[in-house]
């Protein structure tokens, strides 16, 4: 792609000289500026969460809400490659959120880290910088990134996205095949400006290793097998079927079906785990509305995943739980309606009940919990505000028995404007 901005692109290219200092740095450049692309997201987030457990507040649990507004700006710098048979470029994510309302009797709605006097910092960023080579259709990345695999999702549902440090390796070379590997040392997670280890259970490691495939039989169609391990803590396996049948020129089926396993790994630091997560996520997509049921099953100790990661890769995985506590049983129905197909382009409303029950709890009774989420959604078509996406959500959660008592009425109101700069 060529560059948009000469200006911008003469910055880069000047960059890359002094950096390196060789004569042949000029057509390095080209290459290097050939393709990239700046983006800037200014993200506005508010949360209020009212508790409405009657057992708070109390001694123990003094808030009765948690309030929180921030101000986000997300650099999003992605290099093309350099000219050759190696390919070489760096890619960087400079991340800024500023508090623009909160205190310390309102902490805990996830959008600020929080300072030892108990209130939340007035701001927190992060720069994550990412190197990448390329031979033909393989690529290997090594620094910080957002990491997106169905076994390790960077969570970015707040002011600033989790990233991980590490080395992954993606392939693409076989046609419908692609192949990829990792290991990834620490994260930052999504309320947090540094970088710490990998926490699952009460214990830390340093070391995520992964490896996974997908393979495409049609466009329609795609199956994945992934294995993962936190070293001296978990591993785990997951296999996943995604297709797409349709039944008409407007009305399609889908489903998205995934089968977790995990057990202890090495020193088992936190102790002997056995796991099986069954999930299936179906659709009937008819015009403008789409229809969805979900089921989900645990079976034995709570599914594995990172601390701070997201729960995106189970069907029942919402904005406030993923339904996937130990032995927890669940079911979702959901309506999404485009109202593109009444003329009205960029609008969108997605509405949502889960409920789980049949949780083990430490105390031997069941626990129970549900949800209720709306969702909607304008993204601007035209004009100097295109792209702007503006959402609200509104949602309840309610939990029976001491699994918890962390019960809330809430509301979310999210603008991100992404700016392209090149």
């Amino acid at each position: 792609m060529t560059p948009r901005n000469p200006l911008s692109a003469a910055i880069f290219a000047g960059t890359l000289t002094l950096a390196l200092g060789i004569p042949a740095v000029a057509h390095a450049a080209d290459g290097f500026v050939d393709g990239t692309k700046v983006t800037l997201n200014a993200r506005n987030f508010y949360i209020n969460r009212n508790f409405v457990d009657p057992a708070f507040p109390n001694a123990l649990n003094p808030q009765n809400k948690a309030e929180e507004w921030t101000q986000s700006f997300i650099l999003n710098v992605q290099s093309g490659y350099t000219p050759g048979p190696i390919g070489f470029g760096v890619d960087t994510l400079a991340m800024l959120a500023v508090k623009l309302d909160g205190g310390g009797g309102t902490y805990g709605t996830g959008l600020l880290p929080r300072h030892s006097d108990g209130k939340p910092a007035d701001n927190f960023g992060r720069l994550a910088v990412a190197a990448k080579a390329k031979v033909s259709e393989t690529e290997l990345r090594v620094g910080e990134w957002q990491v997106v695999v169905p076994v390790l999702r960077a969570d970015d549902g707040r002011s600033l996205p989790q990233t991980f440090q590490g080395g992954m390796i993606t392939s693409k070379e076989i046609s419908n095949l692609a192949l990829y590997g990792g290991q990834m040392r620490q994260n930052s997670t999504r309320d947090d400006a540094s970088m710490e280890d990998m926490f699952f259970g009460g214990a830390g490691s340093d070391r995520f290793n992964f490896a996974g495939g997908e393979y495409s039989f049609t466009e329609k169609t795609k199956v994945g097998l992934w294995h993962a391990r936190l070293e001296d803590i978990y591993q785990q396996n997951y296999v996943q079927l995604l297709h797409t049948q349709p039944l008409s020129d407007n009305l399609a089926f889908t489903a998205n079906l995934g089968y977790f396993t995990g057990k202890e790994e090495g020193s088992a630091l936190a102790g002997d785990l056995d796991n099986k997560t069954y999930s299936g996520l179906f659709g009937l997509q008819a015009g403008a509305n789409t229809f969805y049921v979900g089921l989900q099953k645990v079976s034995g100790d709570q599914w594995m995943r990172v601390n701070g990661t997201s729960g995106a890769s189970l069907a029942n995985d919402s904005f406030n739980s993923a339904y996937d506590a130990a032995d927890e049983r669940s079911w979702q129905l959901r309506h999404d309606f485009n109202f593109a197909g009444v003329g009205v382009p960029g609008l969108v409303l997605m509405n949502r009940y889960i409920s789980g029950d049949n949780i083990t709890t430490a105390s031997g009774e069941e626990g129970k919990e549900w949800g209720r989420e709306s969702e909607l959604a304008y993204t601007v078509q035209s004009g100097a505000l295109k792209s702007l996406n503006i959402k609200w959500r509104n949602s309840s959660m309610r939990r029976d028995s001491s699994f918890s008592r962390n019960e809330f009425d809430e509301n979310r109101l999210i603008f991100n404007y992404p700016i392209s700069i090149l």
